[in-house]
């Protein structure tokens, strides 16, 4: 016989973590669809969100969600299997591992409070986005790092935080969607009253305020993206530019060194006295003419200039 995790007088909630096939097919009170569910469980099935509404009295609610994930490999993550009804609160696949708020004494002072089994799953839910909402206060604190790291030192491996910071925002966007879709089939399965309830209006709000702060975390890395687009722009463009002046300046040498070097039988500068001054002279006289001529044009800008006080 298995004993249930907690017990009230209008309903029960079994943990079905280590019970048998036997232990499930004995318990009371299962429909045809929870027996079906619960024999998924040990084919290693994730079930998607479903209901059973065709008795009133009678509807019942199934499925699998995706509670913890790990950031580098897809196939680490802990899924919450979850059957609940009116009086009957059946769950696989809780792990206390993942936080303090899913150990079993935290998890029963939660219920504890709640009239029927309905309540009771959405106190659960609203421990599992309790835990959204504290690993979320940690990427909150790496987000404020991340902000001041793009003004002092704009490189490459700040772009890749970035881009790590955008990839863990949609990992929560993937987790709470599911969460969402859970407060909405409730009602939809056993009717809006449920709405009335205590723990499902508090585990309402706290999905609301998961989600805001997610779509707000979501907007400050993508305009941290447009920054860094920006910033990253604009230093390719002064790079260019400089380079370009650079060339330019340099012609002029590149160019009388090229004539002076040829090894041609007939030129008359080779025996020319003040030849090597001269030639000086015109390299340093056309450079300056080339520079005035850029100058003038404004082509130069602010090339040749570095301002102390930069800091972008």
């Amino acid at each position: 016989m298995l004993e249930p995790a907690f017990e009230h007088k209008n309903w029960t909630w079994h943990r079905l973590d280590n019970a048998s096939p036997q232990n499930i097919a004995e318990l009371p009170g299962m429909s045809p669809a929870g027996r079906r569910w619960a024999q998924s469980l040990y084919s290693g099935q994730n079930s998607n969100l479903e209901m059973e509404t065709d008795e009133p009295g009678s509807e019942s609610m199934w499925g699998s969600i995706v509670y913890s994930q790990n950031l580098e490999e897809r196939n680490r993550q802990t899924i919450l299997h979850f059957y609940v009804s009116q009086g009957l609160l059946l769950t696989y696949g809780i792990e206390p591992a993942v936080s303090p708020k899913l150990s079993a004494q935290h998890l029963l002072k939660s219920v504890n409070g709640a009239d029927n089994a309905i309540e009771g799953f959405m106190a659960l839910l609203g421990e599992i986005v309790a835990v959204f909402l504290m690993d979320i206060e940690s990427f909150e604190d790496r987000m404020h790092a991340l902000l001041w790291r793009i003004k002092e030192k704009n490189d490459e491996p700040v772009f890749e935080e970035i881009m790590e910071n955008r990839h863990e925002i949609l990992v929560w966007k993937n987790l709470i969607i599911p969460v969402i879709e859970i407060r909405e089939a409730a009602q939809e399965a056993f009717g809006k009253k449920i709405a009335d309830g205590p723990h499902f209006e508090r585990t309402c709000l706290r999905i609301r305020r998961c989600r805001q702060t997610i779509r707000d975390y979501d907007d400050e890395v993508g305009k941290l993206i447009d920054l860094e687009s920006v910033i990253s722009s604009h230093r390719g463009n002064e790079i260019v530019k400089t380079l370009t002046v650079i060339t330019m300046l340099f012609t002029p040498v590149a160019a009388w060194g090229a004539l002076w070097g040829m090894n041609f039988s007939v030129m008359p500068e080779l025996k020319w006295r003040y030849g090597y001054i001269a030639s000086l002279l015109v390299i340093l006289l056309s450079t300056w003419a080339l520079y005035y001529y850029l100058k003038k044009k404004n082509w130069i800008g602010s090339v040749l200039k570095s301002p102390k006080n930069r800091k972008f």
